[in-house]
């Protein structure tokens, strides 16, 4: 019988980001208990690395902007096959959202007149992103750990969750073990919220920290919950690729909304030369005007470098491919270039982007405000996620609810920049809210002590196994490397079929790993356990992909280049099937109020 720990709560918040945070911060006012779980230190949550800025309809650097434009703008980056309710709720709630941290204590850059200061971003039609130079998350993150170590939430660090524990149909609550020690841990709850990011580590190049293994994803996954969109991986345009040793790390998007250019090892401009039907009215027709628009003329459109994340990648793809690429694989991106405009052009550069300033400095030794910067496409986000109610937040299992990365809906086929920090703030908040009201109607869980014990033994089957086997590092290395070459920025048919028949061999050798020594301090054994949800993820990523038979958003199938409109009314959501093995169906997307729909054709001139 396995020993552990157990632990209480109403309400269970898995993940400590700014999601997982907000979502505590809003069950704990309702006076109930509330604990959170976070892999890492509390405060060292990926949510750090978001750098460019939160998106909310201030309207403080441009008074056309609205709550209107911006739901509008999200939906057509997303292609629409968005959740049309969550990006309403989203466009109309950010503002009160990001007021609210400001109150808390966020300290935003500022308007001449001391308002939030807003910069332009990829996709969004007018200056929308409130930040803190180049340093948004890491402030978000300040902001929303001090307000909530003052809620009375128990926080239980370095602990990571093995499996999620169901009382009939509704969920019990949690099994975990902290990874200093090893030791496991039984957390009861009412209600559980996933808000544990993303899937990046399934890939060998990515922006993501090491915590984002697809565990949300696949807990909810394995307690029969639905997955949605998993086809829909977002490759940031822009993230360092030389020297090797820091290769995918993020270059925020914001370096081109203070005017960063794109150029090829030719030096051209390369972005001028595609841009899509659905924005060519709003983009800039020349490099003046793009000049302009940056600069906060509002009777300019913006350049093309601030076309949405999914078009620019593939535009770097397509120079390297052709061979006009820098020398280790990317393009260039220019900051550096405005001295050709601005007479104090490095002290401009060093206050708005202190954090890119330094990272290149320290990191390649290039100086920003001087020379080029060498980028390349890295994985950044997935829209997919767990399907979600829009309102609520409540995935299709009772009593388990979903926010941020891991939920799914908001974004469809593809993120704008900063609408990742406005979504945490939202539907933290409304994750939080429906959750305690769960809690607090729900009857006492009882959990099964048998499962519990199975699910011991097999975390623990590793040490067991007999030595001459292969470790866990192996088995993830191949599976990234499987995900990157297979399906990754640009995908075909034969090549997720081969994909998923790897996929399936990596299953049986991570049932295989070995890990020697004990339980203590042990990151074998840590990486041993991730690997099931890591190709859980990696399955229904490709298995998705490999049904959408068409390029939208993030998805983009070189057999398939074009839209097919025949894959635009619905969504593919992913289940565990009566044999256990994963299942695909296609979800109708629900028809839009004429309101809304009214509010997309006045948005597309």
């Amino acid at each position: 019988m396995a020993e552990y720990q157990t632990v209480d709560h109403d309400v269970l918040v898995v993940g400590a980001g700014g999601a997982g945070l907000r979502a505590a911060i809003e069950a704990a006012a309702s006076g109930l208990s509330v604990g959170v779980v976070c892999k890492s230190l509390l405060g060292k949550a990926h949510t750090v690395m978001a750098e460019g800025g939160v998106a909310a309809a201030l309207a403080n650097v441009d008074d056309r902007d609205s709550w209107r434009v911006h739901f509008a703008d999200t939906m057509r980056g997303g292609q629409y096959l968005n959740n049309w309710r969550m990006a309403e709720l989203h466009a109309r709630e950010a503002p009160a959202r990001v007021r609210e941290l400001e109150a808390w204590g966020a300290l935003f850059d500022r308007t001449a007149d001391g308002r939030i200061l807003q910069r332009n971003f990829g996709g969004h039609r007018y200056p929308r992103l409130a930040h803190v130079g180049d340093r948004t998350g890491l402030e978000m993150i300040r902001t929303l750990q001090d307000h909530g170590i003052h809620k009375g939430i128990d926080v239980h660090m370095e602990c990571t969750v093995l499996t999620l524990l169901r009382d009939g149909e509704r969920i019990a609550g949690a099994f975990a073990y902290d990874r200093e020690r090893g030791r496991f841990r039984l957390f009861r709850a009412r209600a559980v919220i996933l808000a544990t990011g993303g899937v990046g580590r399934a890939f060998s190049i990515t922006s993501n920290s090491w915590e984002y293994t697809g565990d949300g994803h696949a807990l909810a996954y394995l307690a029969g919950a639905a997955l949605q969109d998993m086809e829909f991986v977002q490759f940031h345009p822009t993230g360092m690729i030389w020297p090797p040793s820091v290769r995918g790390i993020l270059v925020t998007e914001g370096v081109r909304g203070e005017g960063g250019v794109l150029r090829n090892r030719d030096g051209k401009r390369f972005m001028f030369e595609d841009i899509p039907e659905n924005y060519r009215a709003q983009t800039a027709d020349s490099e003046e005007e793009g000049w302009r628009y940056t600069q906060g003329d509002k009777d300019a459109r913006r350049p093309p470098e601030l076309l949405t994340r999914d078009h620019v990648a593939r535009m770097i793809v397509r120079e390297v491919k052709e061979g006009r690429g820098s020398p280790h694989g990317g393009v260039y991106l220019d900051i550096s270039w405005i001295k050709e405009r601005l007479p104090n052009a490095a002290e401009h550069i060093r206050k708005k982007l202190p954090s890119m300033y330094h990272q290149f400095m320290q990191l390649a030794g290039i100086d920003i405000t001087k020379e080029a910067m060498e980028i390349g496409p890295t994985t950044h986000y997935i829209m997919g996620g767990i399907r979600v109610d829009g309102d609520t937040q409540m995935s299709t299992v009772p009593g388990l609810f979903a926010c941020g990365e891991c939920a799914a809906g908001l974004h469809g086929a593809n993120r704008l920049g900063g609408n990742s920090l406005s979504d945490l703030l939202v539907f933290g908040q409304r994750a939080g809210e429906h959750a305690a009201r769960f809690a607090r109607n729900a009857a006492a869980v009882t959990i099964d002590a048998g499962e519990v014990d199975e699910e011991a033994s097999r975390a623990l089957a590793p040490f067991a196994r007999a030595s001459g086997a292969e470790g866990p590092y192996q088995v993830q290395e191949s599976l990234q490397t499987t995900m990157q070459n297979h399906v990754g920025i640009v995908r075909t048919a034969h090549e997720m079929e081969r994909a998923l028949g790897e996929i399936e061999s990596l299953k049986q050798r991570a049932d295989r790993v070995v890990v020697p020594g004990n339980r203590e301090f042990n990151p074998g054994w840590h990486t041993a356990l991730d690997l099931r949800h890591l190709l859980i993820v990696s399955e229904a990523i490709t298995r998705s992909a490999l049904a959408r038979k068409e390029s939208r958003g993030g998805h983009f199938r070189d057999d398939f280049p074009e839209k097919d409109a025949a894959f635009a009314g619905f969504n593919h959501v992913t289940r565990t099937g009566a044999d256990g093995t994963m299942q695909l169906t296609r979800e109708p997307i629900p028809a839009m109020p004429a309101e809304l729909a009214a509010i997309i054709k006045e948005m597309q001139s």
